[in-house]
């Protein structure tokens, strides 16, 4: 595979290659493999590694304006390498922000000393979508309201960055194991050669958390995975967590509520279960308090978690620590909270709410990238370098309507890896989505849902919005 016409910039950073054209230390074995490996072979890898994905079924939603369509995601055959020293830094920082966010929610749902203290305004949390006052005064096991996190991450010449969290169902891990299967499967002498530390032990890492999790310490919970069903978007992934974590995959349906406790219909009878690991939106898990048209929950579900008769993770009220305008405030609840200073920096933002941050957007929407608050999978969202005038002031007047529902941040121009695209190499910007669990201990598998914009020129890595995947391998020392 030729490498000569490989375009470079400057500005940007590459996960392969330095600024001279030389590939970097960890990616040197990569390089040379690749080097040898004619097109049409690399092409080759390509297809399988799509009919692979085509096969298996792994398949994300798309909703439009008119109707929902099913697609597999598109995937790239190229993985992308972490160095050791690099995956330790970023474990330390995810795992110290999750403690830190884990303590914000316990407070914030008890007591609120962080907003009595004026560390982070009280109508920033009150006021957000996702505060649920139903939650006030519940205490989560361990103090572990979030067991689950999706941490975004993109890295520039000045180091790593955190995007957002994602901790209300994070998605995407079923898209990292599967990578990493057709990689490993791909590239298996260099896969071996290069001493590539595994994910596939995920489930086994997930069920020692949830296990961890479950009300009085019961060693053997019963758990079960609650899905909204099979139109959900991410319902291949359900499939595959339940089965990888022996759980049963129920629907409200198949679940009750007696006497404040859960049970499970099975064909043995009842069954009482200890710990829910749901897939399905706060306000549609209980409709006694929350949407009365819900279909989907169970009546009875949150009396029974706030008994403590039942755990639910992630728990309801968590998306009040990545609510985006919340997310401002995470390196001070670090400091206010562990009395450290965040490993991992976030991306500045300006918070629309405030008049000085809201006249900065409006003047600068050209250079910006402006999101709304509640909005998630690259929707509702501004790049102000790819927009038209046009678009500008229709959004601008968005805005002025509501600021409070918007933040802006510096476009960043974050790393590229080679991808094989129409049968050449070429760079594509690309993030990181690791998954950090929580229990009694904090556990991360050494890999991630690696997202590249597939679409040349464009920042937007979510598949729904034309992005797709990679493997990532991490090194061992």
């Amino acid at each position: 595979m030729d490498f000569s016409a490989y375009d470079l910039d400057d500005a940007i950073y590459d996960e392969m290659f330095l600024s001279d054209g030389s590939p970097r230390e960890h990616s040197k074995p990569l390089y040379e493999a690749l080097s040898r490996i004619s097109s049409q072979n690399i092409s080759s890898i390509q297809e399988w590694v799509t009919r692979s994905f085509l096969q298996e079924g792994i398949s994300f939603m798309v909703y439009g304006d008119d109707e929902a369509e099913e697609r597999i995601i598109p995937v790239d055959c190229v993985p992308r390498i972490l160095d050791a020293a690099t995956w330790r830094m970023l474990e330390s920082g995810l795992t110290q922000r999750l403690r830190a966010l884990n303590l914000f929610i316990e407070d914030v749902y008890n007591g609120a000393r962080i907003i009595q203290e004026g560390v982070i305004p009280a109508d920033i949390v009150l006021d957000c979508p996702q505060y649920r006052p139903e939650m006030e005064g519940y205490s989560a096991p361990n103090g572990t309201w979030v067991a689950i996190c999706g941490t975004d991450l993109v890295r520039t010449h000045e180091g790593f960055y955190v995007l957002e969290d994602n901790l209300r169902s994070p998605s995407g891990v079923s898209y990292m194991v599967a990578t990493r299967r057709a990689a490993k499967t791909s590239f298996r002498r260099l896969y071996r050669s290069s001493r590539v530390r595994e994910v596939e032990h995920y489930g086994q890492l997930l069920l020692a958390t949830l296990q961890e999790m479950a009300p009085d310490g019961n060693p053997e919970p019963t758990i079960a995975l609650l899905t909204p069903g099979v139109y959900n978007a991410a319902y291949y992934e359900h499939m595959f967590l339940a089965r990888e974590i022996g759980a049963e995959l129920t629907e409200g349906r198949d679940l009750l509520t007696r006497d404040g406790y859960v049970y499970m219909r099975t064909t043995e009878g009842l069954r009482r279960v200890d710990v829910i690991y749901r897939r399905v939106d706060d306000l549609f898990l209980d409709p006694v308090v929350f949407r009365p048209d819900s279909l989907l929950g169970v009546p009875g579900l949150l009396d029974a978690c706030k008994r403590g008769n039942v755990t639910l993770v992630n728990a309801p009220g968590v998306g009040i620590a990545d609510d985006k305008s919340v997310y401002a405030y995470v390196p001070d609840m670090i400091r206010y909270y562990l009395g450290e200073d965040a490993i991992l920096s976030n991306v500045e933002t300006y918070l629309c709410r405030r008049p000085e941050d809201l006249e900065y957007t409006l003047d600068n929407l050209e250079s910006l990238v402006v999101k709304r608050v509640g909005e998630s999978g690259g929707y509702g969202m501004l790049i102000g370098p790819h927009s038209t005038p046009e678009e500008r002031d229709e959004y601008a007047a968005q805005v002025r309507a509501d600021p409070a529902d918007f933040i802006a941040q510096p476009t960043l121009s974050f790393s590229r890896s080679p991808c094989m695209v129409e049968g050449r190499m070429e760079p594509r910007h690309v993030d990181l989505r690791p998954y950090v669990l929580q229990g009694r201990e904090s556990r991360l598998v050494p890999g991630s849902f690696c997202r590249v914009a597939l679409r040349r020129g464009s920042l937007v890595v979510n598949s729904s919005q034309g992005g797709g995947c990679k493997d990532l391998w991490v090194l061992e020392d």
